[in-house]
């Protein structure tokens, strides 16, 4: 058995996430919230196949980037980002990927969003399945169901292959009724689909010409023309636009000869609603789950999310209650998969919590913000070591900042000083102004905005370090070119 052959994992970092609104939303999917001891669901997965190898691939959007860039870096992984212009479901974003590697490369697809705790039985199946995959295979992998579940797709297994740990599969099952799911477990033979794949880069191109041509085409245009950013490698616009949106299961895998389904008899849930959430917690004598500051008091089955501040179910029964710092869910366990309606009315009622965090992860850190008013607008800002933010101009707004930890230096109109904690400094609108960090701890600085149009599109950027904006010489030139500090002052700062 090829146990120890290398395998190339790719994981897609796809989806909107609305299922755990407040806590995932479109700006901030599931995969990148803290859901599981403080790490977010994308961790929790690199974590897991770093196990086969560190570099990984990940295939995610424009928007998501930084996001996907600083969890890959806090799970100590390396590997590229392959950037979709526009979303066109698993078939566009698995055949750019094989269409990047080796043609021999074993390539592992796997959900950014799944959870899985016993990694070391998860590695174990995953090599289980290469001789299958090596002999021209797609394999999947079926989760042993626990329960007639109608949230999950089911994988009827066939015959044993030669490779003594696989069978063929003999049908894939869209998510049934609960009549249909008890059926399926008690016939025995079914699998949940978990949605995971090992094939080899040249097997699954050869099954998309067969019977995909149109997408693989789109993608061999896109990735003929990608560009590379540093660890990003973006797909041609142009090229990716043109392809049609379709699931792998749809393009190819109900119409494929050869796949096959590899047993995983662990504990597997793909969090897709806040009830799967509460299972992952454990239950107290009365059946109530608590995270973080919550707790409960003559209640019954009630799982209470509070990450933030105390949060305390009284009295209550069979109630899913998440608390986040501008929105609140109070729901019924038993309207848990109804989650996303409610996102869909909010964002037709333009609020604009339905799809935003009050708190924006930015490629140098973050910002929060904390007050809204008129003509104002208070932020607290989070800035990386040795990060800088881009260099701009606002037309309609000025700008107070003080800093509160740690030393930053800052740009205005060419000059440039040190604002040490609890000294603070003035940006006047129209100028041309930079924050950086030149510290070695993370520095915090609260932002007062005041002007007659404080919107995120009010900004000019001349030069920015992650990419954002075409570089503006001249303005660059102007704005910086009393940046430069005396040596000895930067040392001591930094030191």
């Amino acid at each position: 058995m090829n146990t120890a052959l290398p395998i190339h994992p790719v994981v897609l970092c796809g989806g909107s996430g609305t299922r755990l609104w407040p806590l995932s939303r479109k700006a901030l999917p599931k995969q990148f919230a803290p859901l599981v001891g403080g790490k977010s669901l994308l961790q929790l997965t690199l974590e897991r196949l770093a196990l086969l190898n560190a570099d990984i691939t990940c295939v995610t959007s424009e928007d998501h980037r930084f996001l996907v860039k600083e969890t890959v870096d806090n799970a100590r992984v390396t590997g590229r980002q392959i950037l979709e212009p526009v979303a066109r479901n698993t078939a566009a974003a698995m055949a750019s990927a094989a269409l990047l590697a080796a043609p021999d490369d074993l390539l592992l697809f796997a959900p950014s969003d799944h959870h899985i705790p016993d990694i070391a039985l998860f590695e174990r199946t995953v090599r289980t399945g290469i001789d299958a995959a090596l002999a021209g295979n797609i394999v999947t992998f079926g989760v042993v169901p626990s329960f007639p579940s109608t949230a999950y797709g089911y994988i009827e297994a066939g015959e044993a292959l030669a490779d003594g740990h696989s069978h063929a599969v003999a049908r894939f099952v869209e998510k049934p009724s609960a009549a249909v799911a008890e059926m399926l477990i008690l016939q025995g033979g079914y699998s949940w689909n978990a949605g995971i794949f090992l094939v080899q880069a040249r097997t699954l191109v050869a099954a998309l010409r067969e019977h995909a041509v149109d997408i693989l085409q789109a993608c061999e245009n896109a990735t003929a023309k990608a560009s590379r950013d540093g660890s990003f490698l973006r797909l041609d616009r142009v090229a990716f636009e043109q392809c049609r949106a379709d699931s792998i299961d749809y393009a190819v895998l109900e119409k494929h000869r050869q796949i096959a389904v590899v047993k995983f008899e662990g504990l597997w849930s793909d969090v897709g609603s806040w009830n799967a959430v509460a299972s992952l917690h454990p239950a107290d004598d009365a059946g109530n789950r608590l995270s973080g500051k919550a707790s409960a008091l003559n209640s019954r089955n009630t799982f209470v999310h509070a990450p933030h501040r105390p949060v305390v179910a009284l009295g209550t029964q069979d109630l899913i209650i998440v608390d986040t710092p501008d929105a609140v869910l109070v729901a019924g366990a038993g309207c848990a998969e109804q989650v996303a309606e409610v996102v869909r009315k909010l964002s037709l009622e333009g609020c604009t919590e339905a799809t935003e965090h009050r708190r924006v992860v930015r490629p140098w850190g973050a910002y929060d913000s904390i007050d809204l008013g008129e003509r104002f607008q208070v932020k607290r800002l989070t800035v990386k070591p040795g990060a800088r933010l881009s260099l701009q101009m606002h037309h309609h707004r000025s700008e107070h900042w003080v800093v509160v930890k740690g030393t930053a230096r800052a740009t205005c109109d060419g000059t440039v000083r040190l604002v040490h904690e609890n000294e603070s400094i003035y940006l006047p609108s129209g100028a041309i102004h930079r924050l950086e960090n030149p510290g070695k701890t993370v520095l915090e600085v609260i932002e007062v905005q005041t002007g007659g149009y404080l919107g995120e599109d009010d900004i000019v950027r001349f030069d920015d370090t992650y990419g954002r904006c075409a570089p503006q010489p001249e303005a660059a030139a102007t704005a910086t070119s009393a940046a430069t500090l005396p040596a000895d002052l930067i040392a001591a700062d930094t030191a």
